[in-house]
């Protein structure tokens, strides 16, 4: 590559204008902070919330930004990002880029809540343009990095599209923007550990970058030279965190759109590996399949998949190790019928009936080549009568190629807002998002639906 593509990314965001967002990204870019507003709301009843905010608390006084699902409390900027970017994915319901293998809005919506917080305001067309620029930049390192995962993309990737959404939310100037892009690799961490464990440090990860990434641009605003071959330099992203880098091809698809158009909506609050097969119990179920009638069932999918949410359930797990765990979520689903925020209580984990159901579901790895597939996969169950039923997982529901429709959005953004006790708001929120394309303060508009300080 002729040119450090760190300079890329950065002129790229730099230079995006909301007059030049085609019409379909515009509407999921405002599709998407809306689901994220509304997932990050219900985070306050994720697992371990209130912990989180009561050390964020500890770290210092001040009332500048908001806390989502949480209205009157305000802390300083890099405590709330810390905060909300830890309640957004803390009930793993945020939106996701498959190929990429990455959450790009979790991170990116939280540092840029907290930055607009302590300046001067930014306009809906500004906010919305810096959400199109932070997941094109995001989502070009993770579709750059075709290798299984070793780091948690949403907290290492997601770090450098943080930076750039806030540079072009607040139009920063070049050199200091490549500074803070730079600085940005001096603070990138988290890795696939926590996932391979089902611990919840997860939502840990991403709560960090997102803080970091203010400190990134802080460093820059004080003059702090960074880095400048952040990326591709003998230390930098790639040699250090992936296995191998395609930078080239993943930089030269911006020229044909912007990557906010391929995310997927989550349809369920669990691991989007674990999706395909919920679905396809639950069409199994659509055809007849009863849980009593149910010997043996089994999730033929791509060595991710396996890799992901293949876990066996037991006694005691946690909420981390269940959202990640298939035989868990199918097993609720044959059960109890369905997979949602309530079904991850120590009395829903601990179900012996589900419990003993998921003793009977596997997740089996196939032998797909590609290591970020998430389809074809197939479900086989065995009936207690010796016959089979198959149902074949060709897309995943929520995906570009399967979206929700609108009333499944709303219905969700309703879900999310009724289990943090702020269902009366969700009106308020959808008029804000339809009207924040126009808002001369896309924060206030925010803040004015009742969902944050």
């Amino acid at each position: 590559m002729a040119q450090n593509p760190a300079e890329i990314l950065v002129d790229h965001a730099l230079g995006l204008r909301w007059a030049d967002v085609p019409g379909a990204a515009r509407e999921r870019a405002l599709a998407f902070l809306h689901d994220t507003l509304a997932v990050g709301v219900a985070g306050v009843g994720a697992a371990h919330a209130d912990a989180v905010l009561t050390m964020a608390k500890g770290w210092g006084a001040g009332r500048v930004a908001g806390v989502l699902g949480r209205p009157g409390l305000r802390l300083p900027v890099g405590s709330a990002a810390f905060v909300n970017a830890y309640q957004i994915h803390g009930q793993e319901f945020d939106c996701v880029h498959e190929p990429a293998v990455l959450h790009p809005m979790a991170t990116l919506l939280a540092a840029l809540l907290a930055e607009a917080a302590r300046g001067v305001p930014v306009s809906g067309e500004q906010f919305l343009t810096a959400i199109v620029a932070g997941v094109d930049v995001s989502v070009t390192l993770g579709l750059a990095a075709p290798g299984p995962l070793k780091f948690f993309r949403p907290a290492t990737a997601g770090i450098f599209g943080c930076v750039a959404g806030i540079a072009a939310m607040l139009g920063l100037g070049r050199e200091m923007a490549l500074d803070a892009f730079g600085h940005a690799l001096a603070l990138v961490s988290g890795t696939m550990q926590a996932h391979l464990e089902g611990k919840p440090a997860l939502p840990v990860q991403v709560a960090a970058a997102a803080r970091n990434a203010l400190v990134a641009v802080d460093l820059a605003r004080g003059g702090m030279p960074g880095v400048r071959d952040p990326l591709t330099g003998p230390f930098g992203y790639f040699p250090l965190m992936e296995v191998r880098e395609e930078l080239d091809a993943a930089i030269a698809l911006l020229a044909q759109g912007h990557r906010i158009a391929e995310v997927s909506w989550k349809p369920f609050p669990t691991g989007r590996a674990g999706h395909g097969g919920i679905v396809a119990v639950q069409r199994l179920m659509a055809r007849g399949l009863l849980a009593e009638n149910v010997t043996a069932l089994e999730y033929h999918a791509p060595s991710l998949i396996h890799r992901l949410v293949g876990r066996p359930a037991k006694p005691g797990m946690e909420v981390a190790y269940a959202r990640l765990c298939l035989p868990y979520l199918a097993a609720s689903v044959l059960v109890r019928g369905g997979i949602g925020l309530g079904d991850f209580t120590r009395a829903a984990l601990d179900d012996p009936a589900v419990l003993a159901m998921a003793r009977r579901i596997a997740v089996v790895a196939d032998d797909n080549p590609d290591a970020a597939a998430f389809v074809p996969a197939r479900a086989m169950a065995i009936l207690s009568n010796g016959t089979q039923m198959i149902e074949d997982v060709s897309a995943q529901l929520g995906s570009p190629a399967w979206p929700l429709s609108a009333l499944e959005q709303e219905a969700k953004a309703q879900a999310c807002l009724d289990f943090a006790g702020l269902g009366a708001q969700a009106a308020p929120l959808a008029d804000a998002i339809v009207g924040l394309e126009a808002a001369p303060d896309a924060l206030a508009a925010i803040c004015a639906a009742g969902v944050m300080g």
